[in-house]
């Protein structure tokens, strides 16, 4: 099989040379950004180790040798589940690389906002040494903190903000609690009651059109005006000009995004020069060690499917 790197902004791509090299593949990397230069050099390729490239019912139609696509990361959002499905292409991500790494970034921005470090640090630095500025903080041991969607990473957020003392509650359609993974011990609500009672609210759920926009102005009229959302999911989930909105009307305490809706965050973006609103550059999932598991966990994926294995995590579903 002909295996391919479809485009990568990594700094190189060692770990998945070496990993090929071992099984017999010699892997090039090209640089595909549309969806014409997809069509023009996939046409003989049978695996796709895809980053940005968009794989739509389009591309997917014109390409009749492709069999799997690897996606680097959690999110297949540039990626039609359904025209591949359709084509008979198996997608496949690496859902497990980061969790940890989200979830303790997830914790840092609750905890930045709650202990308001980022005013505090500006206002010390600028010459400002008083503490009642911050004012009001409250103990965590008496804020509930709301998790949206329980995941891998929203079961390990929940964990850690229990351990800090936090009353946690959750939200998830799909997952039903059990004394497996912890989550018989949480009490689950409906979203609109989890808004209202939540002092944190982190969002760990996909994007989907389901969830496109499901904090929208409705939603954060709900929440309290002391509340914090934090999400380092993605940006879609928040209407960010409803966002900005209720910070601005101080009807939010704060919010603070590692995704935004689009990235890099626009010049015009609403959520800019907002002082209660932290912005990270989708960097939750980021450590060295997180970004060397993604790299040799999709190489080995992608070997996996080319030696005739069972690939360990397909996305979607393939017609029988």
């Amino acid at each position: 099989m002909k295996i391919v790197f479809t485009d990568l902004d990594h700094a190189n791509h060692d770990v998945e040379t070496e990993i090929f090299k071992r099984a017999g593949f010699d892997v090039p990397l090209l640089e595909c950004q549309s969806e014409d230069a997809l069509i023009e050099q996939l046409q003989d390729v049978d695996i796709a180790l895809n980053q940005y490239a968009p794989f739509t019912r389009r591309v997917l139609e014109a390409l009749p040798d492709l069999k799997q696509i690897v996606r680097y990361g959690v999110g297949v959002n540039n990626v039609d589940l359904e025209a591949a499905s359709a084509a008979g292409v198996q997608v496949c991500n690496v859902p497990d690389y980061g969790m940890h790494e989200v979830s303790d970034h997830a914790l840092a921005l609750s905890l930045a906002l709650i202990r308001k470090l980022v005013p505090m640090n500006a206002g010390c630095q600028a010459g400002r040494w008083e503490y009642a500025d911050a004012m009001p903080i409250r103990r965590q041991t008496r804020m509930t903190a709301g998790v949206v969607g329980l995941g891998r990473i929203g079961r390990l957020y929940a964990r850690k903000m229990a351990a800090l003392g936090f009353n946690v509650i959750a939200h998830d359609r799909y997952h039903q609690p059990n004394a497996e993974d912890g989550t018989d011990q949480l009490r689950c609500l409906e979203l609109d009651e989890l808004f209202r009672e939540a002092d944190v609210i982190g969002l760990f759920c996909p994007l989907t059109e389901e969830t496109r926009h499901l904090v929208d102005a409705a939603a954060l009229q709900r929440m309290k005006d002391s509340a914090y959302l934090i999400n380092t999911s993605r940006g879609g989930i928040i209407d960010e000009t409803a966002l900005a909105q209720a910070l601005k009307e101080g009807r939010l305490a704060g919010a603070a995004l590692d995704t935004t809706e689009q990235e890099p965050l626009p010049a015009d973006s609403p959520l800019r020069g907002i002082d209660n609103c932290l912005i990270t550059p989708h960097m939750a999932w980021y450590s060295e060690d997180a970004a060397q598991e993604l790299k040799r966990k999709v190489a080995e994926e992608a070997v996996r499917f080319a030696s005739g294995e069972k690939v360990l995590w397909p996305v979607n579903r393939l017609p029988a």
